[in-house]
């Protein structure tokens, strides 16, 4: 597999996690900051290094099996594993800029007052 074939297998993977959301925040996994890497191997094994909001979430047992099973239909993988991690601890600076002004939050707000 070329680093462009790589490279292209990450896109799709990419517009994947960009459709699935967080049951408690209306922002896709991806663009939430929950996927911390996206490895592919020379043969398209594919491997995924995610966390949740808290680790308490009421997704966190569920979240990660559900990614495994959407990554591992993409055309062109050959392998999904999922691992999640608490560390380092997600936060809301994980969010992108183009987020954060989505979702109308500024340094001063808290963002954890929306999950609950």
């Amino acid at each position: 597999m070329t680093q462009e074939d790589k490279e292209n297998l990450k896109e799709r993977i990419i517009a994947v996690l960009s459709g699935i959301y967080d049951p408690e925040i209306p922002v896709d996994i991806y663009h939430l900051g929950l996927i911390y890497n996206i490895d592919i191997d020379d043969d398209a094994n594919v491997r995924i290094l995610m966390t949740v909001t808290t680790p308490n979430c009421p997704v966190a047992e569920t979240l990660p099996a559900f990614v495994k099973e959407k990554v591992s239909v993409i055309m062109g993988v050959k392998s999904a594993e999922i691992e999640l991690t608490f560390e380092p601890a997600w936060s809301p600076a994980n969010l992108s800029e183009e987020v954060r002004a989505e979702l109308g939050l500024d340094d001063g707000y808290n963002f954890m007052d929306m999950m609950y």
